[in-house]
């Protein structure tokens, strides 16, 4: 299945990987930057194309016997203590030879916040929509460059319109965000700084601010409930987000 084993270029893996899914009648969604590469022409050239890492993906929770032999049939090592005591919600492997790791997020991505994935993996193609593309990166607390620079070309490439595979759905971006105020302030605060490492990019930044500026008018016309008002008006003081380092290791000392 898939070749010798994996790839040195990251893109190139991520292809060879999509390819041997279909193959294999394995569901799973390229995530994060690689994923962006594939959806978005604008990431493959300057300023926005940079280099890549390890691969990240989501699947249903229906796929897991599957994507726990999937891997290693192309060569990757699973991290079998982390799988049995994690597998519920995320599977790790590892390219030995190139020093990268394939994260797989089950059924949700887990990260400052969580995104629920059910029912949103099943489309065609190797990549998640570019909605859950967007959230994924802007949900992220500690958002660093390299995000903003892959959200910048998302956002160049995609339009915002709802019941559109292909575009950017502001309507369950806002019901998202709409069910946790915590949500909606971490991509408040990301959006600002999009903005302003927008500034810094030699791109069409007008196109990318007037699609910002779609997404968050329908976030905020989305009615909230009472809790989420409560939750508002404690606002900063409390924090509202999780930093996924400080997750324990099954690998680290008690």
């Amino acid at each position: 299945m898939g070749g010798n084993g994996p790839l040195e270029d990251p893109i190139a893996e991520a292809e060879r990987i999509a390819s041997a899914a279909t193959a294999a009648h394995v569901h799973i969604k390229l995530m994060g930057g690689a994923g962006i590469h594939l959806h978005s022409p604008s990431a493959r050239r300057p300023p926005l194309k940079r280099k890549y890492g390890d691969l990240d993906y989501a699947m249903p929770k229906r796929e897991r016997k599957a994507v726990l032999a999937f891997f290693p049939a192309l060569g990757y090592e699973a991290n079998e203590r982390f799988n049995l005591m994690q597998g519920d919600t995320r599977l790790y492997f590892f390219d030995n030879e190139h020093g990268r790791q394939v994260d797989v997020f089950i059924d949700a991505i887990k990260m400052s916040h969580v995104i629920d994935l059910r029912g949103r993996l099943d489309h065609e193609g190797p990549c998640a929509s570019p909605s859950d593309l967007l959230l994924s990166k802007l949900q992220i607390y500690e958002v660093n460059r390299k995000d903003l620079v892959d959200l910048t070309a998302l956002l160049l490439d995609h339009p915002v319109e709802s019941g559109n595979q292909e575009a950017i759905d502001a309507e369950y971006i806002a019901d998202l965000t709409a069910e946790d105020w915590g949500f909606y302030r971490t991509l408040q605060v990301n959006i600002e700084k999009l903005g302003s490492t927008l500034d810094e990019l030699d791109v069409d930044r007008d196109l990318v601010r007037s699609r910002l500026a779609q997404i968050w008018k329908v976030v905020e016309a989305k009615p909230k409930p009472l809790r989420w008002r409560m939750r508002a008006q404690v606002g900063d003081r409390l924090r509202w987000y999780e930093l996924p380092e400080e997750v324990r290791s099954p690998y680290e000392p008690e």
